[in-house]
């Protein structure tokens, strides 16, 4: 009974549309018809700007550690990788928003703050490392996801080797479309790192 409930719990939670809320409340925009369309903190960033991608990005971070810590707390007898993976589905395929949502990245990253922090900072100095490098959001964004797998094998937790192992290919797999375009040169690349 504690999974149903905290699954739904976690989907709902990952289901609020950050950056629509944001970008209909503080500049009377939706996000969903401006830039690519996706309700994801990269959007946010490139139609709202920096402090608006900040908030977005956080928000969405918190949608996975909250769920995840919720559950840690107050149903031990659940998994919280698992239930985590909830709000990364209610985050991508969002009650709230037509289903239509973000990438899975920074909710991703939230669920694994929820349950390793030190995880969470080791994929948070790979992606700005990747970000450096190669300047795209979406290539630091898969690489970072095959980085949480590694670490997971390193670290010997057969849940998060799973989990990070799940949710690396769900990243590349929301990323499928940025795949052509890095191909075609086309990706749009950053410009202030």
């Amino acid at each position: 009974m504690d999974y149903i409930i905290f699954a739904i719990t976690a989907y709902l939670l990952g289901s609020i549309p950050s950056a629509l809320i944001i970008g209909k409340l503080f500049y009377q925009i939706d996000i969903r018809e401006h830039g690519s369309g996706n309700l994801g903190g990269t959007n946010t960033f490139r139609v709202l700007g920096v402090k608006a991608g900040l908030i977005v990005s956080l928000m969405d971070i918190l949608k996975g550690t909250v769920a995840t810590v919720l559950a840690i707390f107050l149903a031990p007898s659940t998994e919280p990788l698992i239930i985590g993976a909830f709000a990364v589905l209610g985050h991508t395929y969002p009650l709230f928003a037509r289903f239509k949502g973000g990438k899975a990245v920074a909710t991703s990253g939230g669920v694994l703050l929820g349950v390793s922090p030190l995880l969470f900072l080791i994929l948070v100095l790979s992606f700005f490392t990747f970000l450096k490098l190669f300047k795209y959001v979406s290539l630091a964004s898969m690489l970072t996801g095959v980085i949480a797998f590694i670490t997971s094998i390193i670290m010997k937790d057969i849940g998060l080797i799973i989990v990070t192992l799940l949710l690396a290919i769900f990243v590349i797999y929301r990323h499928r479309e940025n795949i052509k375009r890095i191909k075609n040169k086309t990706e749009p690349k950053i410009s202030w790192m």
